[in-house]
C-alpha cells in the first residue's frame, strides 16, 4: 500500500542537479488526498536536503497541475489533519533553500492554485487556468491563497479572481504578472527545465542566498527589506574567504575580458 501511495507523487532526480516532482493521480486531475499532501511535503524536505539537488521541478501528469483537494478527504484536510509543519506542503515548500519552479500544465484549482503560489517562479502551459473556488464552495481560505495571489498580481486583480471563482487563463496570468512565461504544452517541461539550467550555471552558494533574500524582504516594509540586503551582505563579504574574494575577481575580470575581445568576423 505504502508503494502505491508513493506513486502518486513521483520524484525524478537528474544527473545534472534538477529534480522533478509530478503529481501522479491524472485519472482524477492530480486531487490531493490527505497522503498525497504528506508524501509532497516529504518530497521536499528531502529534496532540499540533498546535496547532489539543485533546482527543483513541480509538475502535474495528464492534463491538470491538481484540481485541488480530493472532496473524499476534504474533512481530513480541511479541519487540520495534516497540521505539523513537517508533513505541511506549503510549509516545506517555504522552508526549501533551494529555487522551485512549477510548471503548470493545465488546471490548478484552489488548494492546487496555492501549492503553485508556493513556488518561485512559474511557466505556465497554454492550457492552464488558474480557478480559486474558495467563495464557490463555502470553503474559508487557510493556505496563503486570499494573501499570496493579492501580493503577485494586485489586490484589485485578486478580488476579482476569488470573488467571483472564474478561471484565470494562462496568458492573462502571464499579462497580470502571475507566470513567467506561456508556452506551448509540448514545450513546458522543456521551458522549465531551460530555466534550471540557468540557475545553475551560476554560484549555487549565492543562488540560495539571493532566494532567500528576495523571499524573506518581501515580507517586510521597503525600508527593513533594504536593510535585510544591507546587513546580508555585509555578513556574506564578512565571512568571505581570501581564496574565495580572489576567485570571484578571476572570475569576473575573465568574463570582462571575453566580453571586450572583438567578435572574429565570417
Amino acid at each position: 500500500m505504502a508503494n502505491e501511495k508513493e506513486k502518486l507523487i513521483l520524484v525524478d532526480k537528474t544527473r545534472n542537479g534538477i529534480a522533478t516532482i509530478t503529481i501522479n493521480r491524472p485519472q482524477a486531475l492530480n486531487a490531493l488526498t490527505r497522503d498525497m499532501l504528506v508524501t509532497l511535503a516529504y518530497s521536499f524536505t528531502r529534496l532540499d536536503e540533498d546535496p547532489d539537488v539543485k533546482v527543483i521541478i513541480l509538475t502535474g501528469a495528464g492534463r491538470a497541475f491538481s484540481a485541488g483537494v480530493d472532496l473524499t478527504a476534504a474533512s481530513d484536510v480541511f479541519k487540520g489533519d495534516v497540521k505539523t509543519e513537517a508533513t505541511d506542503t506549503l510549509a516545506q515548500m517555504q522552508k526549501c533553500h533551494k529555487p522551485i519552479i512549477g510548471a503548470i500544465n493545465g488546471h490548478c484549482i484552489t488548494a492546487g492554485f496555492e501549492i503553485a503560489l508556493g513556488c518561485d517562479i512559474l511557466v505556465a502551459s497554454t492550457a492552464a487556468k488558474f480557478i480559486d473556488t474558495h467563495a464557490k464552495f463555502g470553503i474559508f481560505p487557510s493556505w496563503g491563497l486570499s494573501q499570496r495571489l493579492q501580493r503577485a498580481i494586485g489586490p484589485y486583480r485578486a478580488r476579482e479572481v476569488s470573488l467571483t471563482a472564474t478561471a484565470l487563463d494562462a496568458q492573462t496570468a502571464e499579462k497580470w504578472g502571475l507566470v513567467n512565461r506561456v508556452v506551448a504544452p509540448s514545450e513546458l517541461l522543456g521551458a522549465a527545465r531551460g530555466i534550471a539550467e540557468a540557475i545553475l550555471k551560476n554560484n549555487e552558494g549565492l543562488v540560495l542566498k539571493y532566494k532567500a533574500v528576495i523571499n524573506d524582504g518581501f515580507k517586510l516594509p521597503l525600508g527593513e527589506a533594504l536593510k535585510l540586503e544591507q546587513e546580508r551582505g555585509h555578513e556574506y563579504y564578512a565571512n568571505m574567504k581570501p581564496e574565495e574574494f580572489a576567485a570571484m575577481q578571476e572570475f569576473i575580470a575573465g568574463r570582462s575580458s571575453k566580453q571586450s575581445k572583438p567578435k572574429s568576423k565570417l
